[in-house]
């Protein structure tokens, strides 16, 4: 006489067994993608914004910079960068005997939702110059201000490129 749980019938997994077990992957699966997707996103924003503000400190280092007289810069200037990249490359500082250069970045950084990709980190950035209207950002002669190209919707339901 058999004795134990195959006793009454076979040992092992019904079929019902396991598409449920399946069905229960299945749900836990689908919760945990679209969290993770938030959380990526999350990181990019916060990537982000602190690109974003270190590249506006440094714009603005720039133009005090120049205000202080320690950049050359002709009188039809704006005293903003031409580029990103001189931001990263240094200028020549006029009141440093040695003539040593001033740094505002360390290097560009690039926009972590940039739609390209495979673009320098000045690239990735669209540039609005001083002389564009806050209305229609444009390049120009010079960097002003700095948004994301990408047309991605932030999580707080403000698309990027207008932060």
């Amino acid at each position: 006489h058999p004795h134990g749980p195959a006793a009454g019938g076979r040992a092992g997994f019904s079929l019902i067994e396991l598409l449920i077990t399946l069905a229960v992957l299945a749900v836990l699966a689908s919760i945990t993608v679209p969290v993770a997707q938030v959380q990526m996103q999350r990181q990019k924003e916060q990537a982000l914004r602190s690109a974003l503000r270190e590249i506006r400190e440094a714009i603005d280092a720039y133009k005090k910079a120049g205000d202080d007289g320690r950049i050359a810069r002709d009188a039809s200037s704006s005293g903003y960068p031409a580029t990103l990249d001189l931001l990263a490359q240094g200028v020549e500082d006029r009141r440093d005997p040695a003539r040593r250069k001033l740094y505002f970045l360390r290097r560009v950084p690039a926009d972590p939702f940039d739609p390209d990709g495979g673009n320098s980190p000045a690239g990735t950035w669209a540039l609005r110059s001083f002389a564009s209207d806050a209305a229609s950002p444009a390049p120009g002669d010079d960097v002003y201000d700095v948004a994301s190209r990408s047309a991605v919707i932030g999580l707080n339901g403000v698309a990027v490129a207008r932060w």
